[in-house]
């Protein structure tokens, strides 16, 4: 099968490192225009300069803009203002005490992993569904369904992002345009490999040992015994994106090494 995206505009949050980063770049290699997002202008700017360099003749953007608050979207906005393609990746997680944790660290949580996502669908979906086609996908994950007792905010706004992007793919049915979330499981993302790297100083050994350790701990039901890459997560997320998947919309596409024990 061979994914072409040429011809369409793709918006990737939260696309300078990570799952985002490699999303950004999968998306440019199937042809689509791409405008990569980051909360400032130097990690922009090197996500481009890099991106550009692996891929000479992709079209790229860049537009630094805070997605996490209403003023940050608005930067998103005025610069570009209409997308074939949105992909709501910007996000971020902290292991955590519960019982130690503010309202203010709750809110700012859920301000980035799951508003950002509301206001983007938002301000583009209308004018995919006027067009008749559009994308969007949204970046849960397996902690959504299985909530993490070390990062219980986390996993409640995982939850809430599937809850959107059901309630959205209901609400533009019929029109051209699917809304679907996926579900990436332990990744060797940027936020992921730091923790990572940071355990393996503290205990004296490797990271790859260290992620060992992980999933043998906190998750046990793992089938492929590894960390997924980034580019594995960026794959379904392209296909999702792509016109093959146009019958495929209000669905949790899990990313997850087999984690979640369900069937369904």
């Amino acid at each position: 099968m061979h994914i072409e995206l040429k011809g369409r505009k793709a918006i990737v949050t939260g696309s300078t490192a990570g799952i985002g980063r490699a999303i950004a770049e999968e998306m440019a290699r199937a042809g689509a225009a791409v405008v990569v997002n980051g909360r400032t202008q130097k990690r922009v700017d090197t996500a481009l300069r890099e991106i550009r360099a692996l891929l000479p003749d992709a079209e790229l953007t860049g537009v630094a803009a805070d997605v996490a608050t209403a003023e940050g979207c608005a930067v998103l906005f005025g610069q570009t203002p209409d997308a074939d393609i949105l992909v709501n990746n910007a996000g971020t997680a902290h292991p955590n005490d519960f019982f130690g944790q503010d309202d203010g660290e709750w809110l700012d949580l859920f301000q980035l992993n799951v508003m950002s996502g509301v206001r983007t669908a938002r301000h583009y979906l209308p004018k995919m569904m006027a067009r008749g086609w559009g994308r969007v996908v949204f970046v849960s994950s397996e902690s959504g369904l299985n909530i993490p007792k070390e990062m219980i905010d986390y996993g409640v706004t995982k939850t809430a992002i599937l809850a959107v992007s059901r309630g959205l793919a209901e609400l533009v049915a019929g029109t051209g345009v699917t809304v679907n979330a996926v579900l990436p499981g332990p990744t060797r993302s940027e936020i992921l490999s730091n923790w990572m790297e940071s355990t393996a100083q503290e205990r004296g050994i490797t990271r790859e040992q260290a992620e060992q350790q992980f999933l043998r701990t906190a998750r046990p039901t793992t089938l492929i015994n590894r960390f997924a890459t980034t580019e594995e997560v960026a794959n379904m997320v392209v296909y999702a994106c792509s016109e093959q998947a146009s019958a495929t919309t209000g669905a949790a596409l899990r990313v997850d090494g087999g984690v979640v024990r369900s069937i369904a």
